[in-house]
């Protein structure tokens, strides 16, 4: 029991690190910054208590943004992504999710990878829509998201092979 808060901590931690000190700064491209710490919201245990993901998810947005200088667009992504994770948890996994046992790494690769693209799908969109917030600039906002987005899910893709456990 305590194993898992262990981990979930260092994940925590390593996810803020990662972001603040080499995402940040990555640049592809010259403007595209891959957004990996939407990883927490697919890595947390899908039984655990709502309200404590609602919270980290504050403590998540709000590190990033004070290392980052983004004045609560972190925060307010983090804070839309985890308040939706729930319903779109649903949408992907269906009735599969109410079970005791289940979890995401024994779930297909194709839900496993429609669950992340949502998540950041979901997590983009209100990033950048707060951050350019204008009608105008529709289209600069769905480059930014589609660009942005493909880059975070490829780099997620990646991890989530390189941390997660194997299925037997």
């Amino acid at each position: 029991m305590t194993d898992k808060y262990v981990w979930g901590t260092i994940q925590f931690i390593g996810l803020v690190l990662a972001q603040v000190l080499v995402f940040n700064h990555l640049n592809i491209l010259g403007s595209i910054n891959p957004m990996i710490y939407v990883l927490f919201f697919f890595w947390y245990p899908v039984q655990e208590n709502r309200t404590v993901l609602i919270a980290l998810a504050f403590l998540l947005g709000f590190s990033i943004d004070l290392f980052s200088d983004t004045m609560a667009l972190h925060t307010a992504a983090a804070l839309t992504t985890a308040f939706f994770r729930y319903p779109i948890m649903r949408f992907v996994f269906g009735v599969n999710m109410e079970f005791q046992n289940f979890r995401i790494a024994n779930s297909t690769r194709v839900q496993q990878y429609s669950f992340l693209a949502l998540l950041i799908g979901i997590h983009h969109l209100t990033f950048f829509g707060l951050e350019i917030f204008s009608l105008p600039n529709l289209l600069l906002i769905l480059k930014r998201i589609l660009f942005t987005g493909g880059s975070t899910f490829i780099f997620g893709v990646l991890l989530i092979a390189l941390f997660s456990g194997r299925k037997d």
